[in-house]
């Protein structure tokens, strides 16, 4: 199969023409026109942080020998201290159905950037006042799982000893094809970072029945990535660890944000000879007495 991945090339050059793009648009009067400039510049963001990603990647590879080492780490962790089936009893509930198989490799290399696409449109257009908090979370995710993954692990089908396969090579589906350096940047996984976030912010978000469909891709997503042999269990709990982390702290950023418009406002509104804002805690119980 040829392979429908970008490499980092790819991304920064789409990145670029969309900024370009996007930028021209935000000059237009028509309102209609701004609104796809818009989005236009926060896909351009996207992009960029997926091309990072995948150079991530190629940077990986570099320490190919610790890689293998880690990668067999993570075996033994697994296999001694989690309470999960192991990747290889997974692989074999499909393995043999080339019908289960071939959507589930297709499934890895064409969904985890298009349905986040999907999804950042759909909150754009739909619900924009939850978009740039969301976005935030993204990047910020991306941005720590990029920072871990340029310490080298390799994934359970370059691992051997639990007779792994790696299945999109066997069926010619593989996505590394065109770009074999990044294979070692396995932990952690951004396919189930993206895919938590998708499900998690859709059902939280949207009052429809249809919001189910986020959940299900995460469902998938994590069932494919290690049916597949490209993920450990562990690559997709460090991914959502951070996730949480990197959702904490940009709530916490804007709740700290949020009050100190409060209390700013707050002196304003009380006039130029009013406490400052620092005071006006101190002042309000005085003045109630």
């Amino acid at each position: 199969m040829q392979t429908v991945a970008l490499s980092w090339q790819q991304a920064g050059g789409l990145a670029a023409g969309l900024g370009v793009v996007g930028c021209a648009m935000a000059l237009s009067h028509e309102p209609h026109m701004r609104k796809v400039g818009a989005f236009a510049r926060e896909t351009a963001v996207i992009a960029a942080l997926y091309g990072m990603w995948q150079l991530a990647g190629q940077l990986a590879d570099a320490g190919s020998a610790g890689g293998y080492r880690r990668g067999h780490w993570v075996y033994r962790f697994e296999h001694d201290w989690l309470p999960l089936p192991s990747e290889a009893s997974v692989q074999h509930v499909i393995i043999g159905h080339s019908w289960v198989v071939e959507p589930a490799n297709l499934y890895y290399a064409t969904m985890h950037f298009s349905m986040m696409f999907v999804f950042l449109f759909w909150l754009f257009w739909r619900h924009r006042e939850h978009y740039k908090p969301v976005r935030q979370v993204l990047a910020w995710t991306t941005l720590a799982c990029l920072l871990v993954q340029l310490i080298p692990v390799a994934p359970p089908r370059l691992t051997t000893g639990d007779g792994i396969v790696d299945l999109a090579k066997v069926y010619n589906q593989s996505v590394y094809n065109g770009f074999p350096a990044d294979q070692l940047s396995a932990m952690p996984s951004v396919h189930v970072a993206w895919a938590v976030l998708v499900g998690w912010y859709t059902v939280r978000i949207s009052p429809s029945r249809w919001r189910w469909i986020g959940a299900a891709h995460t469902v998938i997503t994590v069932f494919v990535v290690v049916a597949t042999g490209n993920h450990w269990w562990l690559d997709g709990i460090v991914a959502v660890v951070l996730l949480v982390a990197c959702a904490w702290l940009v709530v916490g950023i804007q709740a700290l944000f949020r009050a100190a418009v409060r209390r700013w406002r707050a002196w304003r509104s009380a006039g130029a000879d009013a406490p400052p804002p620092e005071d006006l805690l101190d002042a309000a119980p005085a003045a109630s007495r």
